[in-house]
């Protein structure tokens, strides 16, 4: 499968490896960094979806997507683990849901460019989970030290998911992640409390990404 991800904010907060562990599954190992766990809330959209040899559709393949996730690694592998991944297409969350075992929910969402300043807004049907802020990045374009903490939260190649207790893998690839800091202004962010995570009262750390062209492989038993 092939993607575009457009206007992407990472917003990670540093927590207790217990707090974290707890909700993962077992089997996975979670990935520290500083002695910290590390969760995301991600929001971006997604254009030109489609799979091998076969024309984006219209109407299926281009909408707004946030997910909440923390790192993990399965035999020594480094990957994501996603507690939640919200997007604006119930096609997709069928699909994603059937074929590659991930926790997707439908939301009304939106995605707005003003400017340069990116106004996001994401509602969990028939839950309180909900995201509305806006955010812009405030630095160039920079890459990433392999033993940075920015390459350690966004260089990652790998998804993890546990489906009737096997794990399986999803591999993916593009090229280095082309970070900018960021700002942004959170009104609402309730998405990482709606999978039982309470983020510390800091400041998040903030990176925004303007494009980035993705490939992705199948779900496989990852063993």
């Amino acid at each position: 499968m092939k993607q575009t991800w457009h206007d992407l904010l990472f917003a990670h907060w540093a927590l207790p490896p217990a707090e974290v562990n707890a909700l993962i599954p077992s089997v996975l190992s979670l990935d520290i960094h500083d002695s910290h766990a590390w969760v995301g809330v991600i929001p971006f959209w997604m254009s030109g979806i489609r799979g091998r040899g076969i024309p984006a559709l219209p109407g299926l393949s281009r909408f707004p997507e946030l997910n909440v996730r923390t790192y993990v690694r399965y035999q020594g592998k480094p990957g994501v683990y996603f507690f939640s991944l919200d997007a604006a297409n119930q096609q997709a969350v069928w699909a994603a849901r059937r074929f590659f075992h991930l926790p997707y929910f439908p939301a009304s969402m939106s995605a707005r460019d003003d400017g340069g300043v990116i106004h996001y807004h994401c509602q969990r049907k028939g839950v309180a989970a909900k995201f509305r802020g806006s955010y812009h990045p405030i630095a160039p374009v920079r890459h990433t030290a392999k033993d940075s903490l920015e390459y350690f939260l966004t260089e990652r190649y790998c998804l993890y998911t546990v489906h009737d207790a096997d794990v399986y893998g999803c591999e993916i690839h593009h090229l280095p992640w082309p970070l900018q800091d960021a700002h942004a202004a959170m009104e609402v962010n309730t998405m990482a409390a709606a999978a039982g995570i309470q983020l510390p009262a800091t400041s998040p750390l903030l990176h925004f990404a303007k494009r980035l062209e993705v490939l992705i492989w199948p779900l496989r038993p990852a063993s």
